[in-house]
């Protein structure tokens, strides 16, 4: 057992959910090459290559501009974490923002008639909702630092 844990490094469940895991991404690669081969492979590559050369260099500099504008503190603040309070909600309102693009920016496609709703409600929505992500991260944030204050 110990000899097992140091050369993996983790518990048998988390290498079972692993394997699983790799097993329902195998299960589904098989599947959607099977179908469109040259669309998949195109599509896995055009993820890297943007991902890689334009998304983590952008949301790598918001990141070191958040920390280099948002690190001077006033005295008698308790130190807490708070960058992950911007980091959660932003991943959160970009990732639905990669996926609902089209239908935020009111692209023409036929997604209206798929829907039954009209493309112009998608950018208040997502407004709507990265902004109570934003909200619930700062009363989140608020909290830890009334709990914080307790402590000290």
């Amino acid at each position: 057992m110990v000899r097992r844990a140091r050369w993996y490094g983790a518990t048998p469940l988390h290498l079972l959910v692993l394997v699983c895991s790799l097993a329902l991404t195998g299960y589904a690669m098989v599947r959607l090459f099977a179908v469109r081969p040259l669309a998949v492979a195109l599509w896995f590559v055009g993820a890297a290559v943007v991902h890689d050369l334009i998304l983590l260099p952008l949301y790598s500099l918001a990141d070191l501009t958040a920390l280099a504008v948002l690190r001077h503190r006033t005295p008698g603040v308790p130190r807490l974490p708070w960058i992950n309070h911007l980091r959660v909600p932003a991943f959160l309102s970009g990732v639905l923002l990669l996926v609902w693009f089209p239908l935020i920016f009111a692209l023409p496609a036929p997604y209206p008639g798929a829907t039954g709703l009209s493309a112009d409600v998608y950018l208040g929505r997502w407004l709507a909702i990265t902004g109570a992500l934003f909200g619930v991260s700062a009363v989140s944030f608020a909290l830890g630092l009334r709990r914080a204050r307790r402590r000290d």
